[in-house]
């Protein structure tokens, strides 16, 4: 492929990771990652409540990483609250997951736009060391966005894959199994909550959740465009090379 081709991908590549990097960075300070709705149970149970009679008991809220905010009903009209996740509801919610949520949230910021940067010193540079040039740019592209890391050919008779955590994957499976597994929003609901029960009716995810999954999902595409600049992947060897691999094993 032409260098100015090369440059034109790269550049791509580099506004791509950079607006990522935006993305989450807006996205860990909004409170727009999920939203649930939760029923009042000791109110509709109380006045045996149902069909259109149950919207007087259901409240909701909505949050992000760091606070939130929604309105309880329980038969009693409408009462907004706000809260915090420090030091509010660090003795309600998993603070364990919750913080390997923020850690791995921010280093998929940083990392991307460590990626941006390498992106736009390809395009417009001439990189002369192998963390500049295309293979950093693999490597750091699997870290903040894929699972699997090839490991390099020095290290291993023969290349295979190993083993990676992923940043954006990670941010996502953790604030789910937050969510889901640990009930988090049941437990915003119920927080400080003596006289009334609630529980959880529906949750969606919102807004901010899909920047990180669109950020992971960028990554993916950012190694395609290397690809199709013309690098072959790291540490990818020939059929000639494989064979005389074979060869020589077949000799010990």
């Amino acid at each position: 492929m032409p260098n100015q081709q090369k440059k034109i991908l790269f550049c791509v590549a580099g506004v791509l990771s950079f607006a990522c990097a935006l993305g989450v960075v807006a996205a860990l300070g909004t409170p727009r990652w999920m939203r649930a709705t939760f029923l009042c149970t000791t109110g509709a149970l109380l006045v045996n409540a149902s069909g259109p009679e149950l919207d007087k008991f259901t409240g909701e809220v909505h949050y992000g990483l760091f606070h939130g905010e929604g309105v309880r009903q329980c038969g009693l009209g409408a009462r907004p609250f706000r809260f915090s996740f420090f030091p509010d509801l660090l003795p309600a919610v998993p603070v364990s997951v919750h913080i390997n949520v923020l850690l791995f949230a921010t280093m998929l910021a940083v990392l991307t736009m460590v990626v941006a940067g390498f992106f736009m010193y390809n395009a417009v540079g001439k990189p002369f060391e192998t963390l500049h040039g295309p293979l950093g740019l693999y490597l750091l592209s699997f870290i903040s966005g894929k699972d699997r890391v090839p490991p390099p050919a020095c290290m291993l008779p023969r290349p295979r894959d190993s083993a990676q955590g992923s940043c954006g994957c990670l941010v996502m499976i953790l604030f789910a199994s937050e969510v889901k597994i640990h009930h988090l929003s049941e437990k915003i609901a119920n927080f400080k909550e003596g006289t009334f029960a609630y529980r959880t009716q529906s949750e969606r995810y919102t807004t901010s959740f899909w920047v990180v999954f669109m950020c992971f999902f960028v990554h993916f595409l950012n190694g395609l465009l290397i690809r199709l600049a013309g690098f072959q992947f790291p540490f990818a060897k020939s059929k000639d090379a494989e064979t005389t691999n074979v060869a020589a094993d077949l000799m010990y």
